[in-house]
């Protein structure tokens, strides 16, 4: 698979269509082999800009980056994306925040989903007796959560002897939207395929921002890529 990855650079392909789970790809970046939950595809939409496709799904051929935003930003900076596609190629003025934003909402889409096959409990008790019970797949804390109510869900975990990762990289506000309730701060993710997928995402939108140009302040799920 790498060296078909490393022909299609060669020989200037692109890739032929949404990418299938598992598969390597070369980024046009960093010119190097990389799996594809590790890289953010980017195809060419009617008007000719290049978009984001975050879920791997928009039509057409498409030019793989390295998903962090320092080298999306290079990727600009060196008209990477107009020679990948050997076309005049449009860029938003602020693509690299359009794919930062893009990547959080697929985040939260995904978290929707795991609420609504009934695999996120919200409220302190709730994300407390998941943890106690270890049948916690993560542990979500609003970026406002008091520090107290952090501090002893920490100290459960610590109990527990069980590591679990710990996202705080959404609003109590955002979390109400994604849950379906009012006033969110804590709530602990259990097990099931709707859960990994979110997971997945916020280690994709950690991996984005980790390169030092994203939102310092929000990083998604500390521990998460643990």
């Amino acid at each position: 698979m790498i060296a078909q990855a490393r022909h299609s650079e060669e020989t200037g392909e692109l890739d032929r269509g949404p990418h299938r789970r598992g598969r390597e790809r070369f980024c046009a970046a960093t010119r190097t082999v990389r799996p594809v939950d590790d890289l953010i595809r980017f195809v060419v939409g009617p008007d000719g800009e290049a978009i984001p496709d975050i879920k791997g799904k928009l039509p057409g051929r498409g030019v793989w980056i390295t998903g962090t935003h320092a080298a999306l930003e290079d990727a600009i900076k060196r008209k990477v994306l107009a020679r990948g596609f050997k076309r005049e190629v449009r860029l938003s003025p602020d693509l690299a925040g359009r794919t930062e934003r893009l990547l959080q909402s697929a985040a939260l889409d995904a978290l929707a989903i795991a609420a609504k096959a009934g695999l996120v409990v919200a409220g302190f008790a709730k994300a407390a007796a998941a943890l106690e019970h270890k049948e916690a797949l993560a542990l979500l804390h609003a970026s406002e959560a008091a520090p107290d109510g952090v501090r002893k869900l920490a100290a459960i975990i610590h109990r527990a002897d069980k590591p679990v990762p710990v996202i705080e990289f959404l609003t109590s506000a955002q979390l109400d939207l994604a849950l379906g309730r009012p006033n969110v701060v804590h709530a602990a993710l259990l097990a099931g395929p709707a859960s990994d997928t979110f997971l997945s995402r916020s280690r994709r939108l950690e991996r984005y921002r980790a390169s030092g140009a994203g939102d310092r302040g929000n990083q998604a799920g500390k521990g998460a890529a643990h």
